[in-house]
């Protein structure tokens, strides 16, 4: 009797050790949801100086084959009332990435540091040139992306009306190509259209993507981008939001990338992603708890943002909760809004029936996340250097 009653109390302890793991996640769920599917608000407008010069910025480690579409692409958009450039940091590269980036049109930076190698340094390197000539604000697009016409106009009218810093929609560019970059679509309406509308909507810093994001002048000066991670795009936007700075969502245009088609660049992509943002949970939620509790309130959102586990591992948890009859009601409930969250995300992405029908297949996709998890550890674990991700030729849409 004694042991069973060992075995109930161990048991019981799990159970609510693993909701207080996922609850903090499911309110997080809760909130970008409901937000997101809610009419936006009217912003404020701080009639901040127009801008004079915007600068488009292109981070390239070997996309020769890319990187004369994109500057093809970005050098089309619509005119905004201001001058831009398009600008292609050639970083560490060993093809002919400058040679077609100059030829498409765009401004070539050639930066070769086998020291000081990834996405940030390049970023810092390139926006510490373009500060020096006066540049007012900047946009970044990744090399394998293409843009909507209004691209730059929208962004424009963001920083004109005050923004310190913008994120447009990003989304996939070639979710038929294979079932792993529907999921990939699926996934990415929800993480980068539901959730920063969501964020919007209560007021709060939409967060960085790291594919179509601008930031102004003002906002470099006081936060230099020192973000030197895989995940140099969540890393930085901590840091803007802990200098008192907001990254404003651009609902009314949208840069698409081309995702993998392989399963193993599909893998360590997704290992490179999710283990640096492990990485960046491990090194801030403890600094950001005591932050909270001390006080300062604006980054609540930012703690909940790390707290929110990975979706596939969120609902795993979840799932193992349903074992044990004194979290089913939660189970079922968080499960429910995992669902919810999903589907909106579809909605609000104008996705397609297509990918609703797709989630029939999702547990294999979730379960699959397991055979992951030791790769995911590893990248949380260490540096990770700027790896061009292998895939096709991009397709021309």
């Amino acid at each position: 009797m004694s042991n069973f009653i060992a075995l109930e109390f161990w048991l019981s302890s799990l159970a609510i050790f693993i909701a207080l793991l996922t609850f903090p996640g499911t309110i997080e769920l809760l909130l970008l949801t409901l937000g997101g599917i809610l009419p936006p608000r009217r912003l404020s407008n701080k009639f901040a100086q127009p801008l004079q010069h915007i600068a488009i910025v292109v981070p390239a480690h070997n996309e020769e084959l890319d990187i004369a579409r994109c500057v093809t692409n970005l050098l089309a958009c619509d005119a905004p009332n201001a001058h831009f450039s398009v600008h292609v940091v050639a970083d560490n590269c060993t093809d002919n990435t400058a040679y077609e980036a100059k030829q498409a049109g765009a401004t070539v930076w050639v930066r070769n540091d086998d020291q000081n190698i990834g996405k940030g340094h390049a970023l810092n390197f390139v926006f510490t040139e373009l500060l020096k000539r006066n540049v007012d604000a900047v946009l970044v697009v990744d090399a394998d992306t293409v843009v909507e016409k209004n691209f730059v106009q929208a962004s424009e009218q963001l920083f004109n009306s005050g923004a310190d810093a913008v994120q447009c929609r990003y989304t996939v560019n070639n979710p038929d190509a294979a079932m792993r970059t529907r999921f990939m679509h699926i996934s990415l309406m929800a993480f980068n259209v539901l959730r920063p509308r969501g964020r919007q909507f209560w007021g709060l810093s939409v967060g960085i993507s790291g594919n179509g994001f601008g930031l102004t002048r003002q906002a470099l000066e006081k936060m230099p981008y020192t973000a030197r991670s895989v995940v140099e795009d969540l890393e930085y936007h901590i840091a803007l939001v802990k200098a008192g700075l907001k990254v404003q969502f651009v609902d009314a245009t949208t840069v698409r990338a081309d995702m993998p088609t392989g399963q193993k660049a599909s893998d360590t992509q997704r290992a490179r992603w999710e283990g640096g943002r492990f990485r960046m949970m491990r090194e801030h939620i403890p600094s950001l708890l005591k932050q909270v509790f001390t006080g300062q309130g604006h980054l609540i959102e930012i703690l909940l943002e790390l707290l929110l586990l990975p979706l596939a591992l969120h609902v795993l948890l979840l799932l193992a909760l349903l074992i044990f009859p004194t979290t089913q009601i939660y189970a079922l409930l968080a499960l429910g809004l995992v669902v919810t969250h999903i589907l909106a995300g579809i909605w609000i992405g104008d996705g397609q029936w297509k990918d609703v029908f797709v989630l029939a297949i999702a547990p294999v996709y979730i379960l699959k996340k397991l055979w992951l998890f030791p790769k995911l550890l590893k990248a949380a674990g260490k540096e990770t250097a700027w790896v061009r991700t292998d895939r096709e030729k991009s397709s021309d849409k």
